[in-house]
């Protein structure tokens, strides 16, 4: 008998939470975490200055607005925000998105404020 784990389904796992803006870490890769999120309206304005950051879009559409432009990403599509860019995300519809970053970084980056949340466990 092994302990292999499980393989992640990212359906069941979207199913079991309906708050938006709530990063919900669903594995860990070495000193990373890879978490789902569910994104509806503007975020806020933030930096992330010691990380690059993985977005990528699992259903719905989502609005990476940057200081010098945008960027527009469908289900399928991922977005890496290089560190020190500041970045807000929008979301026009409900949209899931998978995120990838080192453990510990805070999802207002820089920004901090009420929206400042850890992520939990799902």
């Amino acid at each position: 008998m092994t302990n292999t784990p499980a393989p992640v389904n990212l359906t069941d796992k979207l199913a079991q939470f309906s708050d938006l803006w709530s990063q919900k870490k669903i594995a860990d890769i070495n000193d990373y975490e890879v978490k789902l999120a569910k994104l509806k309206g503007e975020f806020v304005w933030h930096t992330h200055d010691e990380t690059d950051e993985l977005m990528m879009v699992v259903s719905g559409r989502l609005i990476l607005q940057l200081r010098d432009g945008e960027v527009e990403l469908g289900p399928g599509e991922l977005y890496v925000v290089p560190r020190g860019v500041e970045h807000c995300p929008v979301a026009e519809e409900e949209t899931a998105i998978l995120l990838l970053e080192p453990a510990g970084t805070l999802n207002t980056g820089d920004a901090g404020g009420p929206r400042s949340k850890a992520p939990e466990a799902l």
